[in-house]
């Protein structure tokens, strides 16, 4: 099997990056990866080229961690992948297949709304995955769920709390949602037997390969550390949260989404119902 890092951030791109991207490689395939994927923060996430440069400036700035992990990835024959993390209200998105050619051409992209950014990349033949859904951070005010128009989600981030995750997992479960996982690293100081990210049997040969497999329907294998979930309590959600359905956003009763969580430990019960051994029959059920 492949193993590739699907969620990874660089000094030189995202405002809350560590390591500068020339880094990655060397360290990654030392660890016995086939390839990672650049997603530093965009326009509006946390991104750290200035928003008031001219369009084609700023998406060189941006650009300019992916450049320098995929010139180190070159000269060491390993994989360096082009991809974004793009930004809302506290929900962030995952987008491949894309290019720098892709930014260029759409100085509007600050204006989109999530449907026009889904839309747009799914017409340049991307994807679109939501990262961390039931993140619980103070800069979050508010859970927004898309399961609609999206190639699925990342049902495990392993910077995201064990209750974090395993909600994600949940909702994946209640939906039909593909999961991938990652490890949004951004330092590489913490790269190690805690990071998670996806196995393929065939090696990815570019970031648009990878999302026409998503938008196929193929689900890569996930690998995570188990002792994420460890001794963890009760899953709880405690911030508010709305669903996207039928293309209009409505309110989502913390109830219905403890439901879910629920019925999940209750089909996991022959484990019973510890939350490691719930998380195995998740992703057993989701093809994982």
């Amino acid at each position: 099997m492949y193993r590739y890092e699907t969620h990874l951030h660089t000094v030189e791109s995202s405002a809350c990056g560590v390591t500068p991207g020339s880094e990655y490689p060397a360290i990654f395939k030392s660890r016995g990866y086939d390839g990672i994927f650049i997603t530093d923060h965009f326009f509006h996430g946390n991104t750290r080229p200035s928003r008031e440069l001219p369009w084609p400036e700023y998406v060189d700035a941006y650009t300019k961690g992916y450049e320098e992990a995929k010139k180190a990835g070159d000269a060491i024959g390993f994989k360096v992948f082009f991809g974004i993390e793009e930004n809302f209200s506290g929900d962030e998105y995952l987008i491949y297949g894309v290019d720098k050619a892709f930014l260029l051409a759409h100085p509007d992209i600050p204006h989109w709304t999530r449907e026009e950014m889904i839309s747009w990349v799914h017409a340049a033949g991307g994807a679109v995955i939501q990262a961390h859904p039931f993140r619980d951070r103070p800069y979050i005010k508010m859970i927004h769920l898309h399961p609609e128009g999206i190639e699925g989600i990342e049902g495990i981030n392993t910077a995201n709390t064990a209750n974090d995750n395993l909600a994600a997992l949940c909702y994946a479960l209640r939906h039909h949602l593909l999961i991938q996982a990652g490890s949004d690293t951004h330092d590489k100081a913490k790269i190690g037997e805690m990071n998670g990210g996806i196995l393929c049997e065939q090696p990815i040969t570019s970031s648009r390969d990878y999302a026409a497999r998503l938008r196929s329907g193929e689900k890569p294998r996930i690998f995570y550390p188990e002792a994420l979930f460890a001794d963890m309590p009760g899953v709880q959600v405690h911030l508010p949260a709305e669903i996207c359905r039928d293309n209009r956003w409505e309110p989502l009763p913390t109830e219905e989404i403890m439901n879910w969580i629920a019925a999940a430990g209750a089909q996991a019960g022959e484990a019973g119902n510890q939350p490691e051994g719930i998380v195995r029959q998740i992703i057993t059920r989701l093809g994982a």
